[in-house]
């Protein structure tokens, strides 16, 4: 069986590849940061950090199938970021409020033995419920905004904020496993053939 690795530290991310591919795939985390480029837009940006991803964590194995991604939420065609204060989820939930907003991610597989690789995008749209006062510091309290993309967590407490979603539901949490089974199947690697044999998703 294919070695495969994840290029995130993510357990949103280990939790939804889990649920593809079983046990069956190790944690390589990247570590490459992010960084705005004003000049790049939303799809470009995202595309560009998942490869950047998939290429750090590939130089630490010399062998097997890298997967990375890169998640971020936009609104009125502008990246929303990640708060990392209270102060700052209150004021990306205020700006979120009564609003759709677009998920997209960005994905690269990379396999090394073959020397090939495929990038691809999914975007879902999220309306956000209309928020009082009340209910944003209630959210904030709980602390799930924090350092989560547009400050809210669709697989958490944040799904009652989140008023319909029109997309793949999996792209919002942070990877699209439907796009994802294409991709990987393309590379060989038949889902619904694998087991959980492999144990554990260790850090390398």
């Amino acid at each position: 069986m294919r070695a495969i690795f994840l290029a995130s530290a993510s357990s949103r991310r280990k939790e939804l590849l889990r649920q593809l591919i079983g046990n069956n795939f190790k944690v390589v985390s990247s570590n490459y940061h992010e960084r705005t480029q004003p000049d790049m837009k939303p799809f470009d940006f995202i595309i560009h950090n998942s490869i950047e991803k998939a290429k750090d964590s590939a130089s630490m194995i010399s062998s097997g199938i890298v997967i990375a991604a890169d998640t971020v939420v936009t609104c009125d065609e502008r990246i929303l970021g990640k708060p990392h204060t209270g102060d700052k989820a209150r004021e990306m939930l205020r700006q979120i409020s009564g609003k759709k907003v677009r998920v997209i991610t960005g994905v690269t597989v990379m396999d090394l033995d073959a020397q090939r690789r495929t990038s691809f995008w999914e975007k879902t749209d999220v309306v956000i419920k209309q928020l009082s006062n009340a209910e944003i510091e209630a959210y904030v309290k709980t602390a799930e905004p924090l350092d989560k993309a547009g400050a809210f967590a669709i697989q958490g407490k944040g799904a009652i904020i989140v008023e319909k979603i029109d997309g793949d539901y999996s792209n919002v949490v942070g990877l699209p496993l439907f796009k994802l089974n294409k991709v990987l199947f393309d590379f060989g690697i038949d889902v619904l053939q694998m087991t959980d044999d492999i144990a554990g998703t260790e850090n390398l």
